[in-house]
């Protein structure tokens, strides 16, 4: 191994193995997160062959390679049999944004791994529901299998959500799961002709039938089929008494003791506790949007199709289901939850948005299937796998949800029977002898309207970076797609292929010039890496500064590096620690390997993203083997267009 022996120094010198908590690496410097820094033997490091520099900050140890870094983190993760991804674990993050935007990185994370079978479950379940509708039995076998193939992933899928939880809040994934499979086990819904033992809180909107007791304590019995935040709930107490259980049981029965003892406390703890509280949230909202209802039917189906995804995030819900079922078997009809009717055609229609204007493949090649599993109701591929993550989308979609919640409202929509999600939901709106009345009609116009507010909200706002893999790279010889004004891209590429004949260095931004000295960066700032200058950028994109191979693109985009064909090896790094945000705003319209041109567009990335993120944008410009040549020279003016003169490279 090439970097074996310069490898094993490093992790020696870093305090060892046991010392290393994570590694990750970006494009010149491998990004150590340690136990403690202080047993790092920092001087020697910095004096150390192969070893540019050591900067600590940010709460990471980073050893400065320069280009040759990935094959030295290659070579630390062998030596060191360490785990390395190429990412920070995330228990080792410090919390970011704000505790709403937390918690929605934390649930994006949690169903990245399900996301194809969640979103391939919901067109079964479409399916199912189509076959239905086409006239047949649900007794048939063909029905049966494919329902279950599809409803029972939905069904258990507090059991996949345990699994991928646990890895998030590292916890022993079987364990997890067996506290999941307690919580959808039969036995534990209210059984049905059985009296109860007595009522908690009779006479009270909280009235629960009390089925069973626990050392006296009252268990209130609910389903949790299809629950997403009691799992998390549940597996994040488990993380932390399993960790406690770790540490006092005797290493001898640790195999069999500390699961036994978690599962004996953890799964009381969310039957008794957990259960309770989701039930008493959900009866009190569903006390609260009734007397809203009754108040102005308007006003609550604003209330209603805005809120509702998130009710159903958080199995509040629940508190008003059973109020439907009330009405339709004491009055014979509902007009409750006929104001959420067009909830999930607005979050389809967030995604056809998404659909059309993505230049992500990925992002592409869910929303087909989460499109289609939306027209039949089933929106949580859409919700978990898109919108959600995306953050913006998702919000606009409740917008959406609210205005078709307020047509509702405004027609009184009611519905005479429990029926199917989505399109199959129509019948349900017949009126009780089955006739086309205005009332059905209504139902199709609130559905149209949530689809269409859904589709046109998000369609004219920005559609977020979710992964930062764009759909197709340009090509060397695309010449037609670097800017919305022509004849400033024309000017400009004379410019830059004028600028490659003299053995020059274009600007491959519009910004500000910065010295590379006032950097805020010590690799950057000392010329570690290499001469050249930087620019604090106005317009997030980057350009090919001359015609170049491009020898280097960082998985996460936020940096790349280009050999020209004089042979100068240029380094372009957008922002400092943006390799920190894991590709989210950057998109790279080129890939390792391509010969581009002067003036084609390389990268493009979010300014205000990266900045409200907390990270600055300067961008330093490097001629990486500066050493092979007698000087860089850099240009002198205070500000940079995509084409102006940047740097001479004097061999």
């Amino acid at each position: 191994m090439k970097y074996e022996e310069l490898a094993k120094d490093i992790l020696a010198h870093v305090g060892g193995k046991e010392n290393v908590r994570s590694l990750a690496h970006c494009i010149t410097r491998l990004r150590f997160k340690l136990v403690d820094e202080s047993k790092a033997d920092t001087e020697y490091l910095k004096k150390r062959e192969g070893i540019v520099t050591v900067i600590q900050s940010g709460g990471q140890y980073q050893v400065v390679i320069g280009n040759h870094v990935p094959d030295v983190y290659a070579a630390v993760n062998a030596v060191g049999g360490l785990n390395g991804g190429g990412e920070v674990a995330a228990e080792d993050e410090g919390p970011k944004g704000s505790i709403f935007n937390q918690f929605i990185d934390m649930i994006s994370k949690i169903f990245q791994p399900i996301l194809g079978p969640l979103a391939a479950t919901g067109m079964l379940k479409g399916v199912a529901a189509f076959l239905v509708a086409a006239g047949m039995s649900t007794t048939d076998g063909a029905y049966v299998l494919i329902q279950a193939a599809g409803d029972g992933f939905f069904n258990f899928l507090p059991i996949f959500l345990a699994y991928t939880a646990s890895k998030h809040f590292k916890m022993n994934s079987f364990t997890a799961m067996a506290v999941a499979a307690a919580m959808v086990y039969p036995g534990m819904v209210n059984p049905a002709g059985v009296d109860p033992l007595y009522t908690l809180f009779a006479g009270s909107i909280f009235e629960s039938p009390i089925f069973m007791t626990f050392l006296g304590l009252p268990v209130i019995m609910m389903s949790y089929a299809s629950s997403v935040v009691p799992i998390l709930l549940a597996v994040f107490l488990g993380s932390k008494v399993e960790n406690v259980l770790k540490k006092v049981i005797p290493d001898v029965v640790k195999l069999f003791m500390v699961p036994f003892t978690t599962l004996l406390i953890v799964v009381p703890l969310t039957i008794l506790f957990v259960g309770p509280l989701s039930t008493w949230a959900a009866t009190l909202l569903g006390a609260g949007v009734s007397f809203v209802y009754n108040l102005s039917p308007i006003v609550a189906g604003a209330v209603l199709g805005g809120g509702w995804q998130v009710f159903v995030m958080f199995g509040l819900h629940w508190g008003l289901v059973p109020i439907a079922i009330n009405n339709l078997a004491t009055q014979g009809y509902d007009q409750l939850l006929a104001t959420v009717l067009g909830v999930s055609f607005a979050q389809t229609g967030a995604v056809l948005a998404i659909l059309l204007k993505t230049k992500e493949a990925k992002v592409k090649q869910l929303s087909i299937p989460a499109f289609i599993s939306g027209l039949f109701g089933v929106t949580e591929p859409a919700i978990y796998g898109i919108t959600l993550p995306m953050k913006r989308p998702f919000q606009l979609s409740c917008i959406a949800g609210a205005i078709s919640g307020i047509v509702a409202g405004v027609f009184q929509l009611t519905s005479y029977r429990m029926g199917g999600l989505g399109v199959f939901a129509f019948p349900s709106y017949l009126d009780a002898n089955g006739t086309m009345s205005f009332n059905f009609w209504a139902s199709i116009i609130v559905c149209a309207v949530g689809l269409v507010a859904g589709f046109l909200l998000v369609f004219f706002s920005k559609i977020p970076v979710l992964y930062g893999e764009t759909e197709t790279a340009t090509t060397a010889t695309n010449t037609t797609t670097l800017s919305t004004n022509s004849v400033v891209v024309e000017a400009m590429k004379k410019d830059l292929s004028a600028a490659a004949e003299k053995d020059l260095v274009a600007s491959p931004m519009i910004g500000e010039m910065v010295v590379l000295s006032d950097v805020p960066d010590e690799a950057f700032a000392t010329g570690a890496l290499g001469k050249g200058i930087a620019i604090r950028p106005t317009v997030g994109e980057v350009y090919a500064p001359a015609n170049a191979t491009v020898t280097l693109l960082f998985p996460t985009q936020h940096a790349i590096g280009l050999t020209t064909e004089n042979g100068t090896e240029i380094l372009i790094h957008v922002g400092m620690d943006t390799v920190q945000l894991e590709g989210k705003g950057f998109t790279s319209h080129v890939q390792q390997g391509d010969k581009v041109v002067a003036g084609q567009l390389l990268l493009e990335f979010d300014i205000d993203f990266i900045q409200k993120a907390g990270y600055e944008i300067i961008t330093p410009i490097i001629v990486t083997n500066s050493n092979d040549y007698l000087d860089v020279i850099t240009t002198k003016e205070a500000t940079l267009t995509d084409g102006d003169y940047l740097l001479t490279v004097i061999a």
